[in-house]
């Protein structure tokens, strides 16, 4: 039995922010990655999707070139070769990290752990014993269970598919459909998205998402809510996609069906009951130190964590929570309040705090600026299809509890919010500071 102070079960960015603590206090740290090092995010998520996403404002830009006075033709957008250099571009990332971890005193194992003891692990034959064995394994795409499912492709496939296809249909309404479906559409591929519930992308904003469905449908995609998929057909050589809207069954043919359906922890292999770990369908029951209850030499952080947003920035937050727990004792809790989301559809949709219908469910008394910002001279300088804000501040404390923007560089913007709501600037405070001007920046000032 080799012995160890910590082992990680995963080797991404909630398993990375383990390694920071850890290796500062001396403890010996050994990595289990059964994939590439860097997991998802850098590999099968983030980091590639963004080189397509880039390619997709480019297309963009082409398009809203004519109201600059700018005279162009039709672009021809190379997929295979756009395929080709967003894998060129990720290539080196699990060699670098590799190196990373070598550097900081890391011991990294290969293969798929299991627990064979509440402080033990088997991984190829070889057994780990640890003081505090953590889990950062990330997630996997929900399998549906609906005739025909093994049709479906995910967007780990999409990002290695060097054929654009004709067309495309995505089983759930959430990031990952929006973010891919964008790219496809400004390709020039028919984008259709099926989303069993009444509202799209949960846990945004509802009026932000009214803002970005209307621009969606504008470039093409047809979008279906309160859509029961039946079942997937393969006919004469496409997929044949029956759900059912209004009681009425309804048909779609496409070259690909892409299961967006979310993403459950990936906790499937790793022998919870033999670590003593309670759980139940794969959600880890935790304490508030990102603790299992039932073991409590057992930390979770990242995607494992079924009850905190899937992503890469809070992996590496939850996973720096956790190795100063080990450090420390279990003195540190996360906080989600004030940390940013965006949706890199194009136009994008960045979310920090809390959203109308939330702010108004606790009970708060706020204000709630909206502003369509599309006649702004910011906005029509730069020919913005969609440019909206909303900001949420509570009346008594002047305090930001909500920031919704879309369009208007939002997704570099949410981060002034973000700051402001972390360290309790005043929305008087933004509205009052000098920014560089002409910026989109600067009309935060008329935002509130």
């Amino acid at each position: 039995m080799e012995k160890y102070d910590v082992v990680i079960l995963g080797g991404g960015n909630a398993g990375m922010g383990v390694t920071v603590a850890t290796r500062a206090a001396g403890l010996s740290v050994a990595m289990i990655e059964a994939r590439d090092l860097g997991g998802t995010c850098p590999n099968r998520g983030c980091t590639p999707k963004k080189v397509l996403v880039a390619a997709a404002h480019a297309l963009d830009e082409i398009e809203r070139a004519g109201r600059h006075e700018i005279k162009v033709d039709r672009p021809r957008l190379d997929w295979r070769a756009l395929i080709e250099r967003e894998k060129e571009i990720i290539r080196d990332i699990p060699s670098r990290l590799s190196g990373l971890m070598a550097k900081r005193g890391v011991d990294v194992v290969s293969g798929q752990a299991s627990f064979i003891g509440s402080n033990a692990i088997r991984v190829d034959g070889r057994e780990l014993e640890a003081r505090n064995i953590v889990i950062a394994t990330g997630s996997k795409p929900r399998p549906l269970s609906i005739p025909g499912a093994e049709h479906l492709t995910t967007s780990d496939d999409v990002l290695s598919d060097s054929v654009l296809p004709r067309a495309v249909v995505f089983i759930g309404g959430g990031v990952i459909a929006f973010e891919l479906g964008h790219v496809y559409a400004r390709a020039g591929v028919d984008v259709t998205i099926l989303e069993a519930l009444p509202q799209l992308l949960a846990g945004f904003d509802e009026d932000a998402v009214a803002q970005l469905r209307g621009e969606s449908e504008r470039l093409g995609i047809s979008i279906h809510t309160m859509a029961w998929v039946k079942r997937i057909d393969e006919t004469d050589g496409r997929l044949r996609v029956s759900f059912v809207k209004d009681g009425v069954e309804c048909l779609v043919d496409a070259d690909r069906v892409v299961n967006c359906a979310g993403r459950v922890a990936n906790v499937e292999g790793l022998d919870l009951g033999a670590g003593v770990i309670v759980h139940r369908e794969g959600r880890i029951e935790i304490d508030d130190h990102l603790r299992s209850r039932s073991n409590p030499d057992v930390y979770v952080c990242g995607d494992a964590v079924w009850n905190s947003p899937q992503l890469s920035p809070i992996a590496t937050y939850e996973g720096g929570i956790v190795g100063r727990n080990i450090v420390d004792g279990p003195k540190h809790r996360p906080d989600y309040s004030h940390i940013p989301a965006s949706l890199y559809s194009i136009p994008a949709v960045a979310s920090v705090g809390l959203t109308e219908a939330k702010a108004r469910e606790r009970g708060l008394h706020v204000k709630i600026h909206v502003n369509d910002m599309q006649g702004w001279l910011s906005a029509r300088t730069y020919a913005e299809a969609v440019a909206w804000s909303k900001i949420i501040v509570e009346e008594t404390t002047d305090r930001i509890v909500g920031a919704h923007l879309v369009g208007h560089a939002g997704e570099e913007l949410i981060h002034i919010f973000a700051l402001a709501m972390k360290h309790g600037i005043p929305a008087r405070a933004l509205s009052e500071m000098v920014y560089g001007f002409p910026t989109f920046s600067a009309d935060i000032r008329n935002m509130m």
